[in-house]
């Protein structure tokens, strides 16, 4: 039997519990709290496993919602997870919060958050991850899109590029409005180990990981910049060690970065929880950041019109969703290396039949 955890819930009348604290301002009932009401923003996310987690508990104490509704399949968890966090609300932003493992509970949504999907074991590349995850979204995605037929989707579920594909062609929303988290995070990681290298603030080098989020994401070293300088020049200039093999090492650290999280503790979760957390923002606040974020990239740099492929490009980002892409200035070889990655992610994408 469900134990009660609410006043409600334990026989007190909801609809007067603020009748003895609380009386309206002179004789005019237009004063009353339901007269004037705000648009809320509500933000669901499914999945309450680590990633999930690490994205509702940082878009709570970021203030992005009004409401979070929550999604699992396994209900205790589920319930446990949403008790945790309420519990906390002396500490936080009032923010409702509620839970179910019915696709309902989302409803109204401006923003779903699609995290669900099997866990990435360690040695296991992401896009060995596609047909177990295939069969989840065929349930999830058409809910999502009748519950909330005008809501922004942001996949975070792996493999991301092809799962935001399938979401796309599942949901029937425009292209604008279906996004994938893609290379933002590990676009991060690079920041964070060039800005390691220079001591520097991250937040202060420029640098972009663009294609798939995984094991063929190209490192764009043409553009990387601190203070609006060029950094690979001055690296090589200065470091006689920073050739080609070098450039690559760098590239490979970061890919693996989440393989040696995983090796470690068994799971990434936080990173990846500032990582979608940002994304909400520039989204629901309409703040018009770029971000390397996975998008339909037909017709970008060469990929073939006849490719509707999704993968990262630096994308600016806004209450409608994708407003626009970078066409970035890419070396011959980042050139080759971005077609590349689209062939891999077409390839897997052809095998689904949507």
């Amino acid at each position: 039997m469900k134990k009660a955890t609410s006043l409600s819930e334990l026989g007190f009348d909801a609809d007067t519990a603020s009748s003895g604290f609380f009386r309206t301002v002179g004789a005019d009932d237009t004063c009353t709290p339901t007269a004037h009401r705000r648009r809320l923003t509500k933000v669901s996310v499914i999945g309450a496993g680590n990633v999930g987690m690490a994205i509702a508990q940082t878009i709570l104490t970021r203030d992005l919602a009004d409401e979070i509704a929550l999604v699992d399949a396994l209900p205790d968890k589920l319930r446990g997870e949403m008790l945790d966090l309420q519990h906390a609300a002396a500490f936080l932003p009032r923010t409702r919060l509620v839970s179910d493992t019915d696709l309902a509970v989302t409803k109204g949504s401006d923003l779903v958050i699609v995290t669900a999907g099997a866990r990435q074991i360690p040695g296991e590349t992401r896009l060995n991850l596609l047909q177990r995850n295939v069969s989840l979204f065929r349930k999830i995605v058409p809910a999502v899109a009748e519950h909330s037929p005008e809501s922004l989707l942001l996949i975070v579920s792996n493999p991301v590029d092809i799962l935001t594909y399938v979401a796309w062609k599942l949901s029937g929303f425009p292209v604008s409005r279906v996004i994938g988290s893609g290379t933002n995070l590990d676009s991060s990681r690079f920041r964070f180990l060039l800005a390691e290298h220079l001591e520097v603030n991250a937040q202060d080098v420029h640098a972009y990981m663009v294609g798939e989020h995984g094991d063929s994401s190209v490192a764009i070293w043409s553009s990387v910049s601190v203070a609006g300088m060029p950094v690979l020049k001055t690296l090589q200039d200065s470091h006689s060690s920073f050739d080609e093999a070098a450039l690559e090492g760098i590239r490979r650290a970061v890919v693996n970065g989440a393989y040696e999280v995983i090796g470690l503790k068994g799971y990434t979760s936080w990173a990846i929880g500032y990582s979608v957390a940002n994304i909400a923002a520039t989204l629901l606040r309409d703040q018009r950041r770029i971000h390397p974020v996975s998008v339909l990239s037909t017709g970008f740099h060469g990929i073939a019109d006849d490719h509707e492929v999704f993968l990262s490009l630096p994308a600016k980002l806004g209450r409608g969703g994708v407003l626009g892409v970078v066409d970035m200035d890419l070396t011959d070889e980042e050139t080759k290396r971005l077609r590349r990655s689209a062939k891999t992610l077409w390839e897997n994408c052809q095998l689904l039949g949507l």
